[in-house]
């Protein structure tokens, strides 16, 4: 999507709760990274439309998209898991200041090592992943079979901001990333228990939905 395009989009986007845009400038400013504006409008239109009563998030950082996600889901619960301690505190400054984030249930730990923790409160009707991309598959392989019978997977950050497309990748460390990425939306579209769909929206969303049935 071009510049021009995503910028007619932001521009009629509905204002924001103060609270909201403070978090959004405050990610700015300290390089936090948080969604893109069209991309995080994007998942909540999906999510109002599924309803979902309990939701996973993997990758807290300040609380932006899990404190997003509890205002339009005012019968949700948000169970969020972050491993940065400085992010973490930020993230509960900012959520102690909204009625809303007394839906959200937070967990510090690598997300790799605190799944038995994180089952207590599940089953989850929707897992987003927006953590460390190379861990992509092995958060996948782990948290989704904590999902309930029709649940779906929204993984941010799949085109990584065109790169899976690029034949060559001249940093190292970039293209180690954009080569897991590649890895894991193969994996996602071919897999057996999940139907997928990629949306170029954002920095990318794979919508992955469970279908109930073995094939």
């Amino acid at each position: 999507m071009n510049e021009q395009v995503i910028g007619y989009i932001e521009s009629i986007v509905k204002i924001r709760p103060a609270l909201i845009t403070e978090m959004e400038q405050y990610a700015v400013v300290h390089s936090v990274p948080i969604m893109e504006l069209v991309g995080i409008e994007a998942l909540l239109g999906m999510l109002r439309i599924q309803q979902p009563k309990r939701i996973l998030e993997i990758g807290t950082a300040i609380g932006y998209s899990a404190l997003r996600m509890a205002e339009v889901l005012p019968k949700a619960t948000v169970v969020t898991l972050e491993r940065d301690e400085g992010r973490f505190e930020a993230a509960q400054g900012f959520l102690s200041r909204s009625p809303d984030g007394k839906r959200v249930v937070s967990i510090f730990g690598d997300a790799l090592e605190v799944a038995v923790e994180v089952e207590k409160h599940g089953p989850y009707d929707a897992i987003f992943i927006d953590a460390a991309k190379g861990q992509y598959l092995k958060f996948f392989e782990l948290y989704s079979s904590m999902l309930s019978e029709n649940g779906v997977v929204y993984s941010d950050n799949v085109l990584f901001k065109g790169l899976v497309a690029e034949e060559q990748v001249e940093q190292k460390r970039i293209r180690n990333m954009v080569k897991k990425l590649q890895n894991y939306n193969a994996w996602l579209m071919n897999h057996e228990e999940f139907d997928t769909s990629i949306l170029p929206v954002g920095d990318g969303i794979a919508i992955s939905k469970k279908r109930g049935e073995q094939r």
